[in-house]
């Protein structure tokens, strides 16, 4: 009998390394895949648009097999209507079963694997994830300069599938946004931006990581942030920031830890100020700055009609009944949809998010993903709030990231979805295990 046991024991952790190492794998994919994409095996660049698809359902599979796929409200809401939405797309909708299944998956698939990511990681690893990503960012900061101050036609600038016409994206004076080893340019913002809420949680608990490491990504950010051209990375670090400020001021006792970043913050700045290439890069982003606050109405306008003027648009537009009452159909607003039903990567429907949501399923059925969305990313909210009290601010740091992605990050894009899936799973990882203690 104790054999037995044993052995089940024995299974049993088996199966939790195994999902660990999927979702592990999941994750170094997620920085990667472009790498594969643009370099290495630009034959596969479409298969391997996917590679994330295969893993996660494996990791869903043995997870519902190990009793550990638990049903929850955000879970069955979004299945029901995942699969509903797939039926009108195929009968009242596009038609295309490819484009359906496309765009069916990121509810089915990896919505829920971020309950499983929250299940099996325990705070160690989610620590863990921080500190590799933390490494990677030095390199990665290496590499963007590489490509912003290389020519489009390099070998570092290929484009997905090798394309030598690069895969720079449009940034100003000349200078073209660098995606780094991702497909897209937006992959370089989102890792980053990921980098910075870990990075502000180390400083606050530097005994967790190595120094050397700990200034080296530091060092990386404040590189990447002009290097990137981009104003969303700007914008999310000053969100981590505040979140930083809130913690000094529900716990006075950080005060002095923070300053101290502030003024070695400061310092570099200062130092990185002299040097050329820096200097460069700044004239560059700010020159990008300025002409797209110019003819976006200004930061406030930009922030306002980004995050809160999409949802508000998309709800109007949804309500006009211009649009078919179950939307044109799932998987119709993503750029996979587009090329396979026009063979032009294009946004058939809308840009943002919410836009994209509601025309895909209707104005019903996308205003209650976004509901959930929404729900979903305010109970992170309250809860790491609570942690914070208590003087646990990883998942509070971790949150400065999630709310930009996982209420309205484009999900129909894989890497964005790969970013949001990965962050709620490690939120809800770090927040199950401050309750468990």
């Amino acid at each position: 009998m104790q054999v037995k046991v044993v052995q089940q024991v024995q299974k049993k952790d088996d199966v939790n390394v195994l999902l660990k190492n999927g979702i592990w794998a999941y994750f170094l994919l997620l920085i990667f895949e472009g790498a594969l994409r643009k370099w290495f095996l630009p034959g596969l660049a479409a298969p391997l648009l996917v590679i994330r698809d295969p893993i996660a359902i494996f990791i869903l599979f043995k997870a519902w097999q190990r009793g550990i796929l638990l049903p929850n409200i955000y879970i069955g809401v979004t299945i029901i209507v995942a699969i509903f939405s797939f039926y009108t797309a195929l009968f009242l909708g596009h038609g295309n079963l490819p484009v359906a299944v496309f765009g069916a998956r990121i509810l089915i698939v990896h919505f829920p694997l971020m309950f499983v990511m929250g299940a099996v990681f325990c705070r160690e690893d989610v620590i863990k994830v921080g500190k590799i990503s933390l490494l990677i960012a030095i390199p990665m900061a290496v590499l963007i300069a590489l490509q912003f101050y290389s020519s489009q036609s390099a070998w570092v600038n290929r484009g997905v599938g090798g394309d030598i016409e690069g895969a720079g994206f449009s940034g100003a004076l000349g200078y073209s946004r660098p995606p780094g080893t991702f497909s897209f340019t937006s992959g370089v913002t989102q890792f980053y931006g990921l980098v910075g809420s870990y990075l502000v949680y180390f400083w606050f608990d530097s005994a967790k990581i190595n120094r050397v490491v700990l200034f080296g990504a530091t060092f990386a950010l404040m590189v990447a942030i002009p290097l990137s051209i981009s104003r969303s990375l700007f914008f999310s670090f000053l969100v981590t920031l505040l979140f930083a400020v809130i913690i000094t001021l529900v716990n006075p006792n950080q005060l002095g830890k923070t300053i101290g970043a502030l003024i070695g913050l400061a310092l570099l700045l200062l130092i990185l100020a002299q040097v050329n290439l820096f200097q460069t890069a700044t004239e560059v982003f700010t020159a990008r700055f300025e002409n797209a606050n110019s003819s976006e109405g200004g930061v406030e306008g930009v922030l306002l009609d980004r995050y809160l003027g999409g949802l508000a648009g998309a709800i109007l537009e949804g309500a006009e009944g211009d649009m078919p009452f179950f939307g044109y159909g799932i998987g119709m607003g993503t750029n996979v949809g587009s090329m396979l039903l026009t063979g032009e990567m294009t946004f058939l429907i809308a840009e943002g998010e919410w836009g994209r949501l509601i025309g895909e399923i209707g104005f019903l059925m996308g205003f209650i993903i976004i509901l959930v969305r929404i729900m979903f990313a305010l109970k992170l909210t309250l809860a790491s709030f609570n942690q914070m009290f208590q003087g646990n601010y990883l998942p509070w740091m971790l949150l400065s990231f999630a709310l930009l992605i996982i209420p309205q990050g484009q999900w129909a894009q894989p890497t964005s979805l790969g970013f949001s899936t990965l962050i709620g799973g490690l939120m809800i990882a770090s927040l199950r295990n401050s309750e468990k203690k």
